[in-house]
């Protein structure tokens, strides 16, 4: 992520818990008997929360402007291609044969098929069959039209400077946004309680798709990228991706299955959850938040206004940041709006990260295989990525096959606090490891080199 993302995200910490919950906390005093804690988290998560989206929201809008040149760009150099090949017989060299876009056009709008008939689907049977019609045509226009948006801008940005760092975040902001009001607008005439409820859900259903392609973009751009530096064939790989997604798509629901079951996502009912600890899951908790709100009328513009005036003022000083060090610094707007928004609990570690990298790599640019030892850095915390997120789905099956809800919990009589303080000594000192071996490894490479 690098040291420019974990700043940005520090300031969005300082902005959110240093400035705006104080303000707001003495705007609206704590109920009686109520805990300084208690009051402090339900003020960050019913009005922060909200004004951090508001950041992200308008950080995205830019961002989408400020794209909109190379991503045009981009579409008529792959039209410029096409015609050539097709008018003038020129012989393109391998790196540089894609899908023909006329098949890529044609693919796109054969895949719209099978996402109506699942909107119809899933609006039979309920109190929304009789709109089923209207609100399908609204919702496969809308996937059509908010999807290409949302590749080409994940999919730019997933190009410069990787997947990670791509806006996502603020994409989803604006889809579940735009979907809501498409549906709400649609929906009015029949409008009742059921109703309301099978709209949020049906607008939530429709953004779903339009993520799928964002993320989806992400990864398949950040390939072709890699793909590019190594020289290979871009038509093979799309081809390969192609296949990827059919793969994904039969894999990814089983796999949510079994995380639901076993401990269910924070704000869902879980009634068949085994855990009663369920998984976080902040980002579909905004998108529902806000498709509630502006289907139910009662969203709170004026703190995502106040937001988005926030992230209004983090453009203008991201902008004259660059321009005043030629560049050299930065302080991304999402990057800000992320930290407003999410738990400080997900994003503390974050910023620790990113400032050990740096100190890190500080420490091993100078010393003989300083760069080997910086990727080695990089594979080593990318496995630590990858392996919680497979060790959560392992743990996950566990708890299904053995019914009970911590399987692998060791019994102890040990207060909170300590077993915290000692898990965090162990995993300092499992990190500090790695890093000195890491830095050993470098060394080593460089001198067998």
């Amino acid at each position: 992520m690098g040291i420019t993302v974990g700043i940005a995200m520090l300031a969005g910490l300082v902005i959110a818990w240093g400035i705006l919950v104080p303000l707001m906390t003495s705007l609206s005093p704590a109920a009686a008997g109520m805990a300084v804690a208690d009051h402090a988290l339900s003020i960050w998560s019913k009005e922060v929360r909200m004004m951090g989206a508001g950041v992200i929201g308008i950080a995205a809008i830019i961002t989408l402007a400020g794209l909109a040149k190379p991503i045009l760009g981009g579409l008529k150099s792959a039209m410029e291609t096409a015609r050539k090949a097709k008018l003038d017989g020129a012989a393109l060299e391998r790196t540089e044969l894609d899908i023909p876009i006329f098949i890529v056009g044609l693919v796109t709008l054969i895949s719209l098929v099978p996402a109506g008939w699942l909107l119809a689907s899933f609006l039979q049977g309920g109190p929304l069959a009789s709109l089923s019609a209207p609100l399908v045509a609204v919702g496969v226009g809308y996937i059509l039209i908010a999807g290409i948006f949302a590749a080409a801008v994940c999919g730019y940005m997933a190009g410069l400077i990787g997947s990670s760092n791509s806006p996502v975040s603020g994409i989803a902001i604006l889809t579940i946004l735009g979907a809501a009001l498409s549906v709400g607008f649609v929906g009015r005439s029949v409008m009742g309680p059921e109703v309301a409820q099978a709209l949020i859900a049906f607008a939530l259903f429709v953004t779903t798709v339009v993520l799928a392609v964002a993320v989806i973009g992400n990864d398949n751009l950040q390939d072709l990228k890699t793909g590019q530096l190594v020289n290979a064939t871009p038509w093979k790989q799309q081809v390969g991706l192609l296949i990827g997604v059919a793969a994904g798509s039969c894999v990814v629901p089983p796999v949510l299955e079994l995380l639901n079951h076993a401990n269910g996502f924070v704000g869902a009912p879980n009634l068949d959850s085994i855990s009663d600890q369920p998984l976080a899951a902040p980002q579909a908790l905004l998108i529902s938040t806000l498709a509630k709100g502006v289907i139910g009328g009662n969203l709170q513009w004026n703190l995502l206004g106040y937001g988005a005036l926030i992230g209004l003022a983090l453009v203008l000083l991201n902008f004259a940041l660059k321009k005043a060090s030629n560049d050299k610094y930065s302080l991304p707007p999402l990057g800000v709006g992320l930290a407003i928004y999410l738990p400080s609990a997900v994003i503390t570690p974050v910023v620790i990260g990113a400032v050990a990298g740096w100190l890190f790599e500080r420490a091993v640019e100078k010393k003989a295989g300083g760069e080997s030892a910086k990727r080695i850095g990089v594979l080593v915390m990318s496995g630590f990525i990858v392996g919680e997120s497979l060790f959560n789905v392992a743990l996950a099956g566990m708890i299904v096959l053995s019914g009970v809800g911590e399987p692998l919990a060791v019994a102890n009589s040990m207060g909170e606090h300590t077993t915290m303080l000692i898990a965090l000594v162990l995993g300092a000192a499992i990190v500090s490891g790695l890093y000195r071996w890491a830095a050993r490894s470098g060394a080593s490479v460089h001198g067998q080199a």
